[in-house]
């Protein structure tokens, strides 16, 4: 590895670490994880041994990725935002055998304090707000906010939001990239070239 780890991060022997990630204060890394290249791991953040992390991933301070989670290339954690992976834990009753699997697609982005409950999908470049709350599977390019999380809108690969309606047709331009977007039947794609 030709990256970063900071001298009271703890990697364990086995764990796979692409080139130019950088690895900050106080992280536990597991043996079983596979990280991408660069990648950056904020201050405290945790990364379980059933965990496959892609390329240019930031996770940001207080982050713990648990077992069955996978974060594609691109992804954003936001700091202190939640994974889980077992659906109704119990101290007294050993559920390792419960894992529930979670995706985290291409570009996604996974706002502060958020909160995704296992078993669920994020689609590509999808949006999800500060404190939000995920209990279900979210499509690509949508923005999510709110306990649970309801869809208020669509945003672009750049970050913008898009003025489109949730469902139907249309067709809107990124104001920053001016890729266009086209909504057809409720899912959003970038019209090919």
């Amino acid at each position: 590895m030709s990256g970063q780890i900071h001298a009271t991060a703890i990697v364990d022997d086995g764990a796979q670490i692409g080139t130019g990630t950088r690895i900050w204060h106080w992280v536990h890394v597991c043996r079983g994880a596979r990280i991408g290249a660069d990648c950056s791991l904020g201050q405290n953040v945790f990364v379980g041994n059933q965990v496959r992390i892609g390329d240019n991933v930031k996770i940001q301070n207080n982050v713990s990725v648990y077992d069955n989670v996978t974060l594609e290339d691109d992804v954003f954690c936001g700091p202190s935002m939640v994974f889980t992976n077992v659906y109704n834990p119990r101290s007294a009753v050993p559920r390792k055998d419960e894992y529930r699997d979670t995706l985290v697609k291409r570009g996604a982005t996974l706002g502060a304090n958020c909160t995704i409950v296992c078993g669920v999908t994020i689609g590509e470049h999808a949006f999800i707000g500060a404190g939000a709350v995920i209990n279900r599977d979210v499509k690509p390019y949508a923005l999510m906010v709110g306990i649970p999380a309801k869809q208020i809108g669509w945003m672009s690969e750049h970050g913008e939001r898009l003025e489109l309606p949730l469902e139907g047709e249309g067709r809107v331009s990124c104001p920053q990239t001016g890729r266009t977007y086209v909504l057809c039947s409720g899912n959003l794609s970038i019209r090919k070239e």
